[in-house]
């Protein structure tokens, strides 16, 4: 399943999760933006949000973006 992804990092309101208004969802990761520490920061809260193990969490686009699409695989 694809899902859209808002990231927020840096944020001292994190780590969390929560739905946003258009289906998506807004992620919380205290890690700065930097050298991919928030990506990896949401696919770990992903993994644990979605009770799936973060092999089967991908970020589809949006690599360097605050705004993502992420693959979420149900195998």
């Amino acid at each position: 399943m694809k899902v859209s992804v808002t990231v927020k990092p840096g944020s001292k309101k994190g780590p969390l999760v929560q739905p946003d208004l258009w289906g998506g969802l807004l992620v919380y990761v205290r890690e700065p933006a930097l050298e991919g520490k928030a990506n990896k920061a949401v696919i770990d809260l992903l993994a644990e949000y979605y009770n799936v193990p973060k092999s089967l969490i991908e970020v589809v686009s949006g690599h360097t973006s605050k705004y993502k699409v992420i693959d979420v695989s149900t195998k």
